[in-house]
């Protein structure tokens, strides 16, 4: 157990050393950023599909798969205690109708731990749920830099979930979450004399936003066998909309920018009076989200399924940050997606019990820009590594790459081709056992 446990923290340590930049896309200079968490590797693997359920996985999607029954491997006594971290790799090629660039970023993705007590289920966790991290230009008529934007930071989220089995087909199950973070925006104007010379010193706004606030997420879990080999899964979540507090400051500088290395000087600043205007302390709507899936397979071999979310993002507004250009409509995401495992129970071979996964999805992120709808695909697939022993075979490795496109060239946008590196450990471990003596 502790042998595991500090396995998982040096794998968060690695992941977290290594992690620089937790995206470098400029579609997060809008909102609240991007959104970073799309589920486990598992899920991501197969597409984002999140209606499977077993009892060595943690599905942070939906509540209700924290509750089970006690498993035959175990005696029926207990289940797992499973325990998760995960992280990604993304390479990006930043695409114009005129040119490319080619950004990387990497990121600690999800840290968590479920414990089973009989029929109930409890775990916790950390995800960062949303990031930031963009470095926009536009120039002037004659091909000078003109405006600098830069943005880091982003919203993360602790959560504490239950799962309760209420018979032998249906889960409920409840999240509670703290989302917490702040979003920094730096934005420099330069300046030209009459013969196209830069000045000497330029003018600079920062805008800081320190984030808070709370939100719940309801799941249903549906698993039954229709026929002697056939299970049917299907799942069904709703998160209500929910109120986040924004602590906001402003500043304006006059700065010099070392020529070498980039860094800003400020040689005057002027803080914003915020509170006149009522903005030092606005509230941002998180919108609500509903999701419904259902899937059919064969247990321990092989499982297939659909499933369709919806965001009411039309209900998002930032006061502080309103753009004209930018507006926000409802997404949506279809996921396509399951997994096939050769044979579960192989002492032969290794490989036939590994489990392979494959997935596709269709995603309408809800931002618009220039009238253009900002649109994400992504086909994936993954592996799922057993690294358990003889005694306790259930943990696992699980490797994912997913390839997809974000947004559009049209309307002098951007477009996004991405290869995602994704890498989690699922260990479990069987802390609650009932000693026999003869």
């Amino acid at each position: 157990m502790i042998k595991k446990l500090v396995l998982v923290f040096i794998a968060l340590f690695a992941i977290q050393s290594y992690a620089q930049e937790t995206t470098a896309s400029p579609y997060s200079f809008y909102g609240i950023g991007t959104l970073k968490f799309k589920g486990s590797v598992e899920n991501v693997s197969m597409g984002g599909l999140s209606v499977y359920k077993d009892s060595i996985h943690v599905n942070f999607r939906n509540p209700a798969t924290y509750g089970g029954n006690n498993i035959e491997t175990f005696n029926n006594e207990s289940r797992p205690v499973k325990f998760t971290v995960g992280g990604s790799h993304t390479s990006t090629t930043l695409k114009t109708n005129d040119s490319e660039d080619k950004v990387r970023s990497s990121t600690f993705d999800y840290l968590a731990l479920s414990i089973p007590v009989g029929k109930l289920g409890f775990g916790f966790g950390l995800l960062p749920y949303t990031a930031v991290g963009y470095r926009l230009e536009t120039t002037n008529g004659v091909g000078d830099v003109d405006t600098r934007f830069r943005g880091e930071g982003g919203l993360n989220k602790a959560f504490l979930s239950f799962g309760y089995q209420l018979t032998d087909a249906l889960s409920v199950g409840v999240d509670a979450n703290y989302n917490f973070g702040n979003i920094q925006n730096n934005t420099i104007q330069f300046s030209y004399n009459d013969e196209g010379e830069l000045l000497q010193t330029q003018s600079r706004e920062i805008n800081r936003s320190d984030l808070s606030g709370l939100n719940v997420n309801f799941g249903l879990h549906y698993q039954k066998m229709i026929t002697d080999k056939l299970e049917l899964q299907s799942a069904f979540t709703f998160s209500p909309s929910s109120d986040i507090s924004s602590t906001n400051e402003r500043s304006f500088s006059n700065i010099t920018i070392n020529g070498i290395t980039g860094e800003e000087f400020a040689i005057k600043t002027i803080e914003a009076d915020l509170a006149a205007s009522g903005l030092d302390e606005t509230s941002l709507k998180l919108p609500s989200r509903l999701s419904i899936g259902a899937g059919i397979g064969a247990p321990r071999k092989w499982f297939t399924g659909i499933e369709y979310t919806t965001q009411n993002t039309s209900e998002f507004s930032n006061a502080l940050y309103a753009n004209t250009e930018t507006t926000f409509v409802d997404a949506s995401t279809l996921s396509l997606g399951g997994f096939y495992i050769p044979k579960y129970n192989s002492f032969s071979s290794y490989w036939q019990r590994v489990v392979y996964r494959a997935g596709l999805r269709f995603e309408n992120t809800g931002l618009q820009v220039q009238s253009e709808t900002i649109k994400e695909f992504g086909i994936s697939f993954g592996v799922g590594l057993p690294v358990g022993t003889t005694k306790n075979p259930f943990s696992n490795a699980n490797l994912g790459i997913e390839i997809g496109k974000r947004g559009t060239t049209d309307a002098d946008l951007i477009q996004e081709n991405f290869l995602k590196f994704n890498l989690s450990l699922s260990l479990n471990d069987r802390w609650f056992q009932k000693r026999k003596f003869n």
